[in-house]
């Protein structure tokens, strides 16, 4: 994804400046990207950055009129607009579209400037009046800031493969982060998949000045919008609608272009009811797969045709498969193996999405927001392939989840899953696109923490949004057959219908019983994947890791580097691949696990040269 990385500290000048552009390389994923650097060698201040095209890498650092303090900002930030109209009734100049009243903003603000912050964002403050940089990040800690430091100086990056590119010794997994990534698809605490790599927990500012060690301090804490009190059902709905209204039209804005990824659920939706964008205006789009038109599909182009918007179907098909080798493996470099090779049908879609537009307003965040839903859990996985040493690390990884929980579901969601689950996947999606949900607004998520119980627990408080900010919208069921004004029986059963398809699904492709997979490749010849597979998902890798995908699977997994690596066991990993290519066996989620480590090996650990 394109961020920022740099080196704070003395050495010889030659040395670092080559050393920041090897660190920027690595963050230049596509044709579209550009890049810059900032660099004060007097002061040992190097500073580099990559971003999607526009006028902002040309740009950076934003200076003060004075030129004595500087910002280099990754991200979006989305301010109350009095907050720009008064630095421009101050006298500062503004550029319409741009990031640089930031450094203004903070001339103005400094002790204030990182609580105004709203958004998903990283950054460098330099401040040559002390002199002294401020490294810092958003709140949630979504946009990521890897760092390792040694005696030569403080390294950091957006994406850790910068680092390793000029410190190779720290090229060595962390066992306890890698059994996470096993059992719960991430890594917890603030640490990372390797051993002496760590990430700036949220709501940081990292102040360094010339030759001294980084004042560490954090500008936010949970417990600041964990001490509200809550809201009767009606003032939440009240306030809840106030803020919705006054905070939407932020992400809306973009001067590049914003189309919005429709699901047939109720988080995007309720983004379409209170839009009001005039027709054509705000085009849509939807994920969709290879067996038939999906749910989601169906639903979406309704919901944007009563808005009076263009609605398009972004398919993975055959191109897809093709392409998969290719795919894996630059799922796993660009996020640094932090999204498993699932991943790769998110690249391949929203690279496709790129092509409508190059902001993707999303309905992401929503239900974890509003009803503090937890995505995440720890997941059985086959620990028999693994070798004994190994296997404490996956019980470990149960413990630490069970200990992070916490008393309070929304700080888990907000401040942990989002940032450590929900990471991986964004990560993916930044690379392609510039990616925005306002389920992650400041003043949208503070007053989550007001909800009632009963409203935070719901979709009643959603529905009853999506339908006074659009009728024919509540009128129109989500999904799940949810309906805000439910028809006697007749909802019912169509609701138990839909959970009977999803539930369906789900038992013939990701969660398929051992026993059943048996029967199913007996019954190859009948295709029943037409039947059961494509309503609700898009990716169904069970059939596809046996099927079209079969051939990379047995390439990497059976491959004598892969079985010789010290967390396997190579007779169990072999029956393990064997089985599934036949289709006696089910095991979608070790097969995603196992070849994401060993895609990670291959490309971070033990990289080819040349």
């Amino acid at each position: 994804m394109p961020g920022i990385t740099g080196i704070i500290g003395p050495g010889k000048h030659e040395d670092r400046r080559a050393e920041l552009q090897q660190m920027i390389d690595c963050m230049m994923h596509e044709s579209f990207y550009t890049k810059g650097a900032y660099v004060d060698d007097l002061y040992g201040f190097r500073v580099g950055w990559a971003v999607h095209q526009a006028p902002i890498a040309e740009t950076m650092p934003f200076w003060n009129e004075p030129r004595d303090i500087g910002l280099i900002f990754s991200g979006e930030n989305f301010p109350d607009p009095d907050e720009i109209l008064s630095l421009r009734s101050k006298g500062h100049e503004v550029t319409p579209g741009s990031s640089d009243y930031l450094v203004h903003l903070y001339e103005e603000s400094e002790n204030a400037f990182f609580g105004k912050l709203n958004g998903r964002f990283s950054g460098v403050i330099i401040d040559l009046r002390h002199p002294r940089i401020v490294l810092f990040n958003d709140r949630y800690g979504l946009n990521r800031i890897y760092y390792a430091e040694d005696n030569d100086g403080f390294y950091f990056s957006s994406e850790a493969k910068s680092l390793l590119r000029v410190l190779p010794g720290l090229r060595r997994l962390d066992h306890r982060s890698l059994g996470e990534a096993f059992t719960l698809g991430c890594v917890l605490q603030d640490r990372t998949l390797f051993q002496d790599i760590g990430l700036l927990p949220g709501g940081s500012a990292w102040t360094f000045y010339p030759g001294v060690k980084a004042r560490k301090s954090v500008y936010f804490r949970p417990d600041q919008w964990e001490g509200q009190d809550k809201l009767t059902g009606q003032a939440y709905y009240d306030k809840l609608k106030e803020t919705w209204a006054r905070i939407l039209p932020r992400y809306l804005n973009g001067n590049a272009g914003v189309a919005v990824s429709l699901t047939g659920g109720q988080d995007s939706r309720m983004i379409m009811a209170w839009a009001k964008s005039a027709p054509g205006t705000l085009p849509c789009y939807t994920f969709g797969g290879p067996y038939r038109e999906c749910r989601d599909v169906n639903l979406a182009r309704r919901v944007a045709g009563i808005c009076g918007q263009t609605h398009r179907v972004i398919s993975v098909g055959s191109a897809f498969f093709a392409e998969f080798p290719s795919l894996a493996d630059r799922t796993v470099y660009i996020t640094d193996g932090t999204m498993d090779v699932s991943g790769s049908v998110e690249l391949y879609v929203n690279r496709l999405a790129r092509e409508i537009a190059p902001i993707r307003l999303s309905g992401n965040y929503g239900q974890e927001i509003l009803q503090s839903f937890i995505a995440f859990r720890p997941k059985p996985i086959k620990e028999d392939i693994f070798q004994e040493d190994f296997r404490k690390a996956l019980a470990d990884a149960k413990r630490t989840y069970e200990d992070e929980l916490g008393p309070n579901p929304l700080s888990f969601v907000a401040f942990k899953q989002v940032p450590w689950h929900h990471f991986s996947r964004l990560s993916l999606e930044l690379s392609q696109l510039i990616l925005r949900s306002p389920y992650l607004d400041n003043d949208l998520v503070a007053l989550a923490y007001q909800a009632p119980t009963e409203d935070s627990e719901t979709s009643r408080v959603q529905l009853r949004m999506i339908a006074e900010g659009n009728p024919a919208l509540g009128g129109l069921p989500t999904d799940r057959g949810v309906l805000i004004k439910p028809v006697p029986f007749v909802t019912a059963f169509k609701r138990l219908v839909q959970q009977f398809t999803v539930n369906a699904e789900y038992a013939y492709d990701y969660g398929m019983p051992q026993w059943m997979a048996k029967i199913d490749s007996a019954l190859k010849p009948l295709h029943a994947e037409r039947i059961f597979l494509g309503r609700h998902k898009f990716a169904h890798f069970r059939l596809w890791y046996r099927d079209e995908l079969s051939g990379f699977v047995k390439e990497v997994l059976l491959d004598p580097i892969t079985l010789q690596r010290p967390f396997f066991k190579r007779r169990q990993l072999e029956k393990l691949v064997t089985e599934h290519l036949k289709g006696t066996g089910n095991h979608t989620l070790e097969i995603h696990r196992l070849l994401t480590a060993e895609l990670l090996c291959r490309l971070f650990i033990a990289p080819k040269q040349g």
